[in-house]
């Protein structure tokens, strides 16, 4: 199995549901570009770069364990659009494909200028508070008590390639009818009760849900985007049954 978080996230992030997860074979985690021990971005960054990444990172999975295996592939947020589009490419190399909340653009368009403004001047705390505050729509107070906590520390280096990363997601256009038309392997969708029809990512969740009619949608009710952070068992409770029951619908 291979995890691709999204932005603000690492494969650390992700370890406590690594630890929980009950799947045959092993668990791999990627840690993106813009997070050690991984390089930078590099000039010509873009989406593309990330789905080239994930595409080889497949192919050395492929290699390792055998082609006849296929990869179990799960991503999160700004990562499920990356491991959708990386399943289009090499979809006999993905045995099943799991999105939790994918997003696509425009998500998070209007925090893009302020971001930018905040990375230019090198303001980590900045990007921290505006990612929370104007992209995921958390509260004030929420900001605040977070920014108290040892995790703001772990939260300000994973700012330093947000504006990029979601200046990319914006530059990126995603064809959902072409990528449904495609015999894609079996998908489930996960989304956080908490966010079913509640913007921003249930907005963005819908559109994937509506796009893709094949897959199969599963609602985690009590949860919201930080499943892994806030509830990693329960989240790798519903990895494990997707990798174990893959369905095309339900």
């Amino acid at each position: 199995m291979l995890l691709v978080p999204g932005v603000m996230a690492d494969a650390a992030g992700w370890q406590p549901v690594v630890d929980a997860l009950d799947v045959p074979g092993p668990v791999y985690v990627l840690n993106r570009r813009g997070r050690g021990p991984s390089g930078p971005l590099g000039a010509d960054y873009s989406l593309r770069t990330e789905i080239d990444d994930l595409t080889r990172v497949l192919d050395e999975i492929t290699a390792a364990e055998g082609p006849h295996l296929g990869v179990d592939l799960f991503g999160w947020s700004f990562g499920g659009l990356v491991a959708l589009e990386t399943t289009a490419r090499r979809t006999a190399a993905v045995r099943s494909l799991t999105l939790y909340e994918p997003v696509a653009r425009p998500f998070g368009r209007a925090a893009l200028p302020a971001l930018r403004e905040a990375d230019a001047a090198g303001d980590l705390d900045r990007a921290v508070e505006i990612v929370n505050r104007d992209v995921s729509g958390f509260s004030a107070a929420y900001v605040n008590g977070l920014r108290a906590t040892p995790v703001w520390d772990v939260l300000r280096p994973l700012a330093a390639p947000l504006a990029r990363e979601l200046t990319a997601l914006d530059d990126h256009p995603v064809d959902l009818a072409a990528l449904a038309a495609l015999d894609l392997p079996p998908l489930t969708l996960l989304l956080g009760g908490d966010n079913e029809g509640v913007a921003p990512y249930g907005e963005a969740f819908a559109a994937f849900a509506t796009a893709l009619p094949r897959a199969r949608v599963v609602v985690m009710p009590g949860q919201g985007h930080l499943a892994h952070a806030q509830d990693p068992r329960t989240l790798a409770g519903h990895l494990a049954r997707a990798v174990r029951h893959p369905a095309h619908a339900c």
